[in-house]
């Protein structure tokens, strides 16, 4: 009788989804202040690492239908622009709630890989300009680097001008 394969203990299901796909990542702990007013900007404090190469993953509701916008912490959602990135009219911001029952994360550590419900996602195009980039490896104070590319990729991402500055 074979064995069953072992889970991979302690990983997130980003972390399992990136090592699974075999994708070169790198993933970094820091200590999470729960007082700390942006998830993003602690990020990029905690790892030393410019606001324009931390993404952050936000659920959409784009004509009813809810859509993964990863932009840099640096700057905030075009919701226009995000709606004419996938051929929608009309953007908001989907409820809390339901964004994390969806994506089976936490506000604050919703990574775009791994989710529960795999959602159509849009990655801004300023993405392009760093050979790594990183976005939460889904939880607070984890967050993973790796290629914009490979995001892309795992995600099925588009990618599109809807961050702004």
């Amino acid at each position: 009788m074979a064995k069953k394969p072992k889970k991979q203990q302690g990983g997130t299901p980003a972390t399992v989804a990136l090592a699974a796909a075999g994708v070169a990542h790198t993933v970094h702990a820091y200590e999470h202040d729960p007082a700390h007013p942006s998830y993003g900007e602690e990020a990029a404090e905690a790892l030393g690492v410019s606001a324009d190469r931390v993404f952050k993953t936000l659920v959409a509701d784009v004509d009813g239908t809810l859509t993964v916008a990863v932009v840099p912490v640096a700057g905030s959602l075009d919701l226009k622009a995000l709606a004419s990135a996938v051929g929608g009219k009309r953007a908001t911001m989907a409820d809390p709630a339901l964004a994390e029952r969806t994506t089976g994360y936490v506000r604050g550590g919703i990574s775009p890989l791994g989710q529960r419900k795999k959602l159509r996602t849009v990655l801004d195009e300023s993405a392009a300009a760093h050979a790594t980039i990183c976005v939460s490896a889904g939880r607070r104070g984890l967050e993973v680097e790796l290629s914009p590319d490979d995001l892309t990729t795992l995600t099925g991402a588009v990618r599109a001008p809807i961050g702004r500055a």
